[in-house]
């Protein structure tokens, strides 16, 4: 190896020319590590929410003046395998995914679907009323329905001229 100074100390390069350094330095293991820990940070949700580490169900979050809307990718979940709740300004939405039985006889080349189960917890944008929220599950996508409450649903004022 040679050292070289670098912009905070000393940066240490593969010498090529050095038996075994360059399948050690070489693209194919970095790639592994890259792609190793994409998945494992893939867990976790970006804003609004955390989904555990065993299915990451995305989730879509609308507005509109009279409610505000959920959808969800869940494929291959049953709904009556889904809990929706609502305690305050949090939605919570659990499930699972099983996972499908293995066959003998086969020889698994890839295996990427992943099965368990999964915590999504979203900050609602305003408060709704809990009594009518609806919820379906439709070709693989949970709808959550939550009607805003009267007194956040926009109002317009006509203004009328003094008498």
């Amino acid at each position: 190896m040679t050292t070289s100074p670098g912009l905070r100390g000393t940066v240490m390069r593969a010498d090529r020319s050095v038996p075994g350094l360059s399948t050690f330095f070489g693209r194919a293991p970095f790639w592994n590590l890259r792609n190793e820990m994409e998945n494992m940070l893939s867990s976790i949700s970006g804003e609004g929410g955390i989904a555990s580490a065993g299915f990451n169900a995305a989730l879509d979050l609308s507005e509109t003046d009279d409610a505000v809307e959920v959808r969800m990718d869940v494929p291959g979940i049953q709904p009556e395998e889904i809990e929706v709740e609502v305690a305050g300004d949090l939605l919570q939405i659990n499930g699972e995914r099983k996972a499908e039985q293995e066959e003998k006889g086969k020889t698994w080349h890839r295996v990427e679907r992943s099965a368990g189960s999964f915590t999504r917890s979203i900050k609602l944008p305003c408060e709704v009323q809990s009594e009518h929220i609806e919820a379906h599950c439709e070709h693989g996508v949970l709808t959550v329905k939550l009607p805003k409450s009267d007194f956040k649903k926009p109002r317009k004022i006509q203004v009328k001229p003094k008498t």
